[in-house]
């Protein structure tokens, strides 16, 4: 009897390693694929922000230099009181005023991280800037590849009344319209004037 007990046990041990075994294999088997799986899932989530960051990169890298005008960049009139005309501006409608009048604040439409500015400014009444426009008030535009603009509105027969002038802030240059306003044409570097930190209208 005690024999047979002792086989028995033996062979209920030998089928339980036998079992304990396929188990240990079936749980490593698992594990592996786990982990193929995973790192399968991770590569390709690698791989996806790559890609995602790359086409980023082309798009903010790749700018439209089709010669054109992209905003206003300044709106200019006569005032009989400079200082009693910004004050009222200020006091009325909140406008932020500084030496020149004020600097709009707003954000690019096409690459929203970058900030651009609207010049607003009085002229004293009569002043030669508007000149040879007999019109109490100039737009200035905000334009791209101002050399391009330039030789269009040449070979178009458009009345160019200055050559182009090179500042920190930006290249500018004057023209005018069929209607005889001047208008001033400005490729802007905006972050001159973020640089400068000064308040604005926003």
């Amino acid at each position: 009897m005690q024999i047979r007990f002792e086989s028995a046990e033996k062979a209920s041990d030998n089928a339980n390693n036998k079992t304990n075994a396929r188990m240990d294999k079936l749980i490593i088997t698992i594990s592996i694929v786990t982990l193929i799986t995973s790192c399968d899932s991770t590569t390709k989530k690698k791989y996806n922000m790559k890609d995602n960051k790359n086409q980023m990169n082309k798009t903010s890298t790749s700018f439209d230099t089709t010669p054109k005008v992209t905003g206003i960049g300044g709106i200019f009139f006569f005032s009989e009181d400079k200082e009693k005309t910004k004050d009222w501006y200020s006091k009325n409608l909140g406008l932020e005023i500084n030496q020149w009048g004020s600097s709009f604040e707003f954000r690019n439409a096409n690459r929203p991280e970058e900030i651009n500015y609207l010049q607003w400014s009085l002229f004293k009444k009569g002043s030669e800037y508007f000149s040879p426009s007999k019109k109490e008030f100039m737009i200035n535009y905000r334009v791209q590849n101002i050399e391009g603009l330039v030789n269009k509105l040449l070979s178009n027969g458009v009345s160019v009344l200055d050559n182009i002038e090179t500042y920190d802030y930006g290249k500018f240059v004057h023209v005018m319209d069929n209607e005889g306003n001047k208008i001033e044409l400005w490729e802007p570097v905006d972050t001159v004037f973020t640089a400068m930190g000064r308040k604005t209208t926003k």
